[in-house]
């Protein structure tokens, strides 16, 4: 039999920590029953809490540390002081190989910092980029940058989509999917000189990506394109806006059949085809985005989520884990690479 996952949680990660990690983790316990897990945070606060879950009974073994990485905090400032945390233990864990895979709700910033300094990056990448889905009209697509790197230029961008065509490659299973860069239109002279060299480096640089081309904010929704690159402070702004669109819609609609006895019972008509559209735009589907570039598996939980949207976060670590998916992707990198001699990959 093959060993089991181990998975490291920052588990003071979040903003309702850790009480939602804890719950989140009886969850996932549920969906992959031989998983174990490192958690990392205040004893005191934890104990307690596995105390009430029979179902985390000897799958857990909690690592006690009474310091965590605030909200606020510098990536800087937490780089220099934080060696006792929870979120820099748990990836400590997964550096030395106590586990495969660290899951964390905390400060993204600080989050990238320790993960570059103490796993490095793969071979031929600069910098890691956050990368997850989209729902769309046609199923979903890829995008990154999510919010790790707030300002990119042209080398930064030709290594997300390198990256990006290797996630949706071996994760979402695509034989070539097709990759766009985001932009404020569709024609080639438009947008920041950066994109325009990066779309120029993916086009000319002998890469063999099926690159689409520049698109727009609404072609992320119609499925335009299966991996959409853009730097990090656009593609943070573009999530924010999809799950904040998600939670609008959902209250007009629960204003609407709430207004009169005929949308009341028009509701109860329709309530299996309402809840097949909520589940299919539910944010915490989607929660838990890689740091795609690192030497290990990071995993990005949105810092507001419940207990259901920790469980998918660490699902996805789980399911990175068991799909070797860094393995693939040096493999894909080195593929790419050789298949482009005249290009410097690593520079563009």
């Amino acid at each position: 039999m093959s060993s089991p996952v181990i998975i490291a949680i920052d588990a003071m990660g979040g903003d309702d920590a850790p009480g939602m990690v804890i719950d989140g983790l009886k969850l996932a316990q549920q969906r992959a029953p031989d998983a174990r897990y490192l958690i990392f945070g205040d004893s005191a606060r934890i104990d307690p809490l596995l105390a009430r879950q029979a179902e985390l009974a000897g799958v857990c073994e909690v690592r006690h540390t009474s310091e965590a990485v605030s909200n606020d905090a510098k990536p800087s400032a937490a780089l220099r002081s934080g060696r006792q945390t929870s979120m820099r233990l748990a990836i400590d864990a997964v550096r030395d190989g106590h586990a495969g895979g660290v899951v964390s709700a905390g400060n993204t910033g600080a989050l990238m910092a320790m993960a570059k300094v103490v796993l490095r990056m793969l071979p031929g990448i600069h910098r890691p980029a956050i990368g997850s889905f989209f729902p769309t009209l046609r199923g979903e697509s890829a995008m990154l940058d999510l919010g790790a790197n707030v300002e990119c230029d042209a080398e930064n961008l030709v290594q997300f989509a390198i990256m990006g065509d290797v996630f949706a490659r071996t994760v979402l299973g695509l034989a070539n999917p097709s990759i766009g860069l985001l932009n404020v239109g569709a024609e080639e002279l438009k947008g920041h000189e950066y994109l325009r060299a990066a779309a120029a480096m993916i086009r000319d640089g002998n890469l063999p990506l099926n690159f689409h081309g520049f698109i727009e904010g609404d072609d992320i929704a119609a499925g335009t394109v299966d991996v959409v690159v853009t730097d990090g402070f656009t593609g943070n702004v573009a999530l924010k806006m999809a799950e904040g669109t998600a939670r609008l819609y959902a209250g007009f609609l629960r204003g609407a059949f709430e207004s009169s006895i005929v949308a009341r019972i028009g509701y109860v008509l329709a309530r299996r085809a309402i809840e097949k559209v909520r589940q299919r735009t539910d944010p915490r589907r989607y929660n838990g985005a890689m740091f795609l570039g690192l030497n290990g598996i990071v995993v990005k939980s949105h810092g507001g989520t419940d207990a259901i949207g920790f469980a998918n976060a660490v699902g996805v670590a789980i399911d990175l884990l068991r799909n070797r998916v860094n393995d693939r992707i040096r493999t894909e990198l080195e593929r790419v690479t050789a298949a482009a001699p005249g290009a410097q990959v690593a520079s563009a």
